[in-house]
């Protein structure tokens, strides 16, 4: 039975982010606010599966993902990180030219780069009494 090969010319449906039903079920996510989980995603989309520990997004960078003001971004990486979602790998520096380096983040869902487990952080919080 001759037929067209498999996936002839088929162009395939591109990148997706992935957020596992067990991240979404934890009280850290369900009582986030949805400006931070929007944060959250973006942080997702330039993971690539290999470069956990230098996913580097910018305030600025954020705030144009999100269509926000830049200064509304800030709070939503501190409560990332506050609940364990995030960490700062690398904090914002001036390079050697003098030019503004900005933060690197790691998801605390996957090992990073250099071979640490997952922290899996946010499995821990807890809602403050």
């Amino acid at each position: 039975m001759a037929g067209k090969p498999y996936k002839h010319k088929k162009r395939g449906a591109g990148r997706f982010v992935q957020l596992p039903e067990w991240v979404l079920a934890t009280p850290a996510w369900a009582t986030l606010p949805p400006g931070p989980r929007a944060l959250y995603v973006e942080l997702k989309r330039r993971y690539n599966g290999a470069n956990n520990g230098e996913i580097f997004l910018s305030h600025r960078d954020a705030a144009v993902a999100l269509h926000v003001h830049r200064n509304t971004v800030g709070p939503w990486f501190k409560m990332l990180e506050e609940r364990g979602f995030i960490h700062m790998t690398r904090a914002p520096h001036l390079g050697s030219s003098g030019v503004g380096r900005a933060s690197t983040w790691a998801l605390a869902e996957a090992s990073t780069i250099d071979g640490s487990r997952a922290s899996l952080a946010f499995k821990k919080w807890r809602i403050p009494a």
